[in-house]
Parts: C-alpha cells; sequence; structure tokens
C-alpha cells in the first residue's frame, strides 16, 4: 500500500492548479498511527521530491493513544511530525468502553503527556458528547481533564448514530436510545462556555483552540482552498472539480500499479459551489460571503437565498456584517438544521 500511495503522488504530482508552495501536510484517514516510522518516512520524501514544503508547514498526524509508545513519539518527532490529532474521545473507562474503544482512559492521558514531554507543541484531541447515557456532569469531567491536560486544540463531537454501526443496530432493536436534543444542548452550552472561559477560540462548530493554534489544514478546507488526497478512499479538490478515490484497497493498487488514478470527478456547478460555500463558511468564525454566494446564484435563486436569511436573521441566530453571513450563538445549536433550510436547490 506505502508503495502504492507514493505512485499515486507521482501520478497526481500536477493535481494542484499552479504547483503551490504545500501549507500542510495531514496523515489521516483510518489508522494512519499504526504506519510505521520507516513507512511515512518514505511518503514524506516522496512528497518533499514532487512538491515545494514551505519551512513551517503544519504536518499533522492522526492517532490513537494506544498506538503511541514513548519511542514512536520520538521518532514521529525527529521526522518532522509537528502536530498531533489523537482520537481520546473520552477520559472515563466505562465510556470507553461503550463507544468500542481499545485504549484506556490511563493511555489517554499518558499519550497526550509524553507527546508534549517529546516535544509536541501542537496536539489536538477529539472528543465526544451526547452519548447515550452520560450525564452532563461527567461530560463536564472530561472538559476538565482536557483542559488539566493544557493542549492547545480541542475537536468535539455530538454522537450520531450511523444505521450500519454497532450504535445503529443496537438502535434498531430498541436496545438504544439517543441522547435528547436538550442534554446534548445543555452539554454543548458547557463545552463552549468551558473552553471559552479556558482562553479557546471556538472557531469552527466542532473546533477549539487557543491562539495560534488552529488547524491549518482543516482550515484551509473550511476555507475552500485546493488540496490533494491520496489513497483509498481519499477525496481531492482543485478550486472547480472534486475527485473521488475508490475504496476497494486491492482495486486500487491493482489501478496504481498500471499507472492510473482510481478516482470518479465530479465538475462543480455554479448551484454547487454556492452550496458549498454556505456549507463549509457558515460553520466557522470566518463566516461566508455573501457577495461570493451572489456570483453563483440566479436572481431567483438569490432572492429565496435572502428571505430564509432575514428569517433566520430576525429569529436572531444569523447575523450579516460587512457583506459576511455567520451564525449568532445561538444560532451554532442548530447549525444543522439552518444549513439544511439555505440549501438551494435548482
Amino acid at each position: 500500500m506505502i508503495e502504492a500511495i507514493c505512485k499515486e503522488l507521482n501520478l497526481q504530482k500536477d493535481y494542484l492548479p499552479g504547483k503551490p508552495s504545500l501549507q500542510s501536510i495531514y496523515f489521516g484517514g483510518g489508522t494512519p498511527s499504526l504506519l510505521s516510522p520507516a513507512h511515512i518516512e518514505q511518503i514524506l520524501n516522496t512528497i518533499y521530491k514532487l512538491h515545494r514544503v514551505e519551512t513551517n508547514a503544519e504536518i499533522t498526524l492522526e492517532a490513537n493513544p494506544d498506538d503511541l509508545t514513548a519511542d514512536k513519539l520520538q521518532a514521529l518527532h525527529r521526522l518532522g511530525i509537528n502536530r498531533l490529532s489523537i482520537g481520546i474521545q473520552s477520559f472515563q473507562d466505562d465510556i470507553l468502553q461503550k463507544l468500542h474503544r481499545a485504549h484506556s482512559a490511563r493511555q489517554a492521558i499518558e499519550a497526550v503527556q509524553q507527546a508534549q514531554d517529546r516535544g509536541f507543541q501542537r496536539i489536538s484531541i477529539d472528543l465526544i458528547y451526547g452519548i447515550p447515557g452520560v450525564s452532563t456532569s461527567r461530560w463536564a469531567q472530561d472538559i476538565a481533564k482536557a483542559l488539566e491536560l493544557q493542549v492547545g486544540h480541542i475537536s468535539a463531537y455530538c454522537l450520531t448514530i450511523e444505521e450500519k454501526t454497532v450504535f445503529g443496530r443496537w438502535y434498531q432493536k430498541g436496545k438504544l436510545m439517543p441522547t435528547d436534543d436538550a442534554t446534548a444542548a445543555e452539554q454543548m452550552a458547557l463545552l463552549i462556555e468551558s473552553l471559552q472561559g479556558a482562553g479557546f477560540i471556538h472557531y469552527e462548530i466542532s473546533n477549539f483552540a487557543l491562539p495560534g493554534q488552529f488547524a491549518l489544514h482543516n482550515s484551509s478546507y473550511w476555507k475552500q482552498l485546493p488540496y490533494l488526497g491520496v489513497g483509498p478512499s481519499a477525496h481531492s479538490y482543485d478550486g472547480s472539480s472534486r475527485q473521488f478515490n475508490i475504496a476497494n484497497n486491492s482495486l486500487y493498487i491493482k489501478s496504481i500499479d498500471a499507472g492510473k488514478v482510481p478516482a470518479q470527478r465530479e465538475e462543480l456547478s455554479p448551484l454547487d459551489h454556492a452550496n458549498e460555500l454556505l456549507l463549509t463558511g457558515l460553520r466557522t468564525l470566518w463566516g461566508c460571503s455573501l457577495s461570493s454566494l451572489k456570483q453563483y446564484l440566479t436572481s431567483l435563486q438569490w432572492n429565496v437565498l435572502c428571505k430564509e436569511i432575514e428569517r433566520y436573521r430576525v429569529e436572531g441566530y444569523l447575523q450579516v456584517e460587512n457583506d459576511t453571513l455567520r451564525l449568532t450563538p445561538q444560532g451554532k445549536f442548530i447549525a444543522d438544521s439552518i444549513l439544511e433550510s439555505l440549501f438551494i436547490v435548482e
């Protein structure tokens, strides 16, 4: 697989328009922390050979706590990995077991501390709230532990019950009831209050960072900047179209060995561009440019959108300032329903 990824990097070397110098490299999707340092080095060396990489580029690795040994952390740091995104989810063992996580609370804490001891200054952790049967007071304990560890970035997601998961099957059989909306909102409110009180900036619906610790890679995605994704299931965006690699590993390798990237391409229509601007920009503190939206829409589409925006503005969920549309603090609690209402159809 590593050889195939490196071959794809060669095949896709001219994908990004203008061949810009790279500001971020992100090892994510699946469990990249299972890769050996030698494999990561092989991929990085291929990238450095094919692209200009900025001196201060953000190089992130997603990792599970149980994959981060002291030796591995030291090797990763030596390779130039300068940011870790650690999937912790909770600092409480019974909750981790409920979520079917392999690591323990002790391993989660040790992973962060050992990373800090080995020089990682940019560490993000993932947490989950809205877990069925988990009270707000227990969620508060996870927030407190995260702040105690003094990480610079926290991503927190409300648990969603997907159809083809263990939780989804339990839900279908009546063994599990999702957390009610009021409790999920209460836990989100506690999260926002606690993290902002500790100096974190709520810069995207699910993401909080101390000043200077925003995730550059994710921010580029939310700002609609082009990016190249490599490997099975990877997505790419060149500014005018999206590309989706096949998910099947063996078919992916076979195609790459034959010199062809196994991807489907989707040309974005003006309406697609407008909806993506809304769906990504409105979730962030930067908001969405109304003039940028307008250029992609017909007069009728623009008028319909403006009516919906005005309705939510009057209700206190949206604000418009200097051509920029943003969610209000109240709007963040119903962001999904707002976005669904604003979504423009032909």
